[in-house]
């Protein structure tokens, strides 16, 4: 994307920042969210919303054990400290990942199933469904901006040219953050079809 018109006038350049910022924030929120999606291949990332209850504070399994991929249908976790094995096993079975853990007592294995043709289609539809929400928090930013510019225009800050090319150059980040997300999805989608 070109050098934005907003980022050349002071007025502007505090509020192109901030608005870069946030949609770039949810275009990252997004991602990884697609990383934690259930695809037909075992991935350490499947399990990044799985928080333990760990003396009183949830903690993701990523910080509280090596998580490896030794196979493809295969999870493998090696809690720091073998204590716990027990709790993240129980907030494995209690998520709605529909993991079955197998535990020695130091290591936990998950088996991954393939999923079948109806659990592909659910997993698209929720991709489908977590991309919209992510356009229309996209889409709140772009309308804080716009917001901001007609204020500052108002405010005979900036000129009535200035809100103009400012607003276009808000609705083009706009659409080149959807546009990112939209490409994510689709090659999400295309792995999770994928048999």
């Amino acid at each position: 994307m070109a050098v934005s018109a907003m980022a050349g006038i002071p007025a502007l350049k505090d509020l192109y920042g901030d608005l870069k910022r946030r949609m770039d924030q949810a275009v990252a929120t997004f991602q990884s969210q697609l990383g934690s999606t259930r695809t037909g291949r075992a991935s350490a990332h499947m399990l990044d919303a799985i928080k333990v209850d760990y003396y009183g504070t949830p903690t993701p399994v990523s910080q509280m054990a090596q998580v490896s991929t030794p196979e493809a249908q295969l999870i493998l976790i090696q809690p720091y400290d073998p204590s716990i094995v027990k709790e993240i096993e129980k907030a494995i079975q209690a998520s709605d990942l529909g993991f079955n853990p197998q535990t020695d007592g130091k290591i936990i294995r998950i088996p991954v199933p393939p999923m079948t043709e109806e659990r592909r289609r659910d997993v698209v539809k929720h991709l489908n469904k977590v991309l919209e929400e992510h356009r229309t928090a996209v889409r709140n930013v772009r309308r804080d901006g716009n917001d901001a510019l007609k204020k500052l225009a108002k405010d005979k800050k900036i000129s009535e040219d200035e809100e103009k090319r400012a607003m276009e150059d808000v609705q083009k980040m706009t659409d080149e953050e959807i546009r990112k997300m939209e490409e994510m999805c689709k090659r999400k989608e295309a792995e999770v079809m994928q048999v």
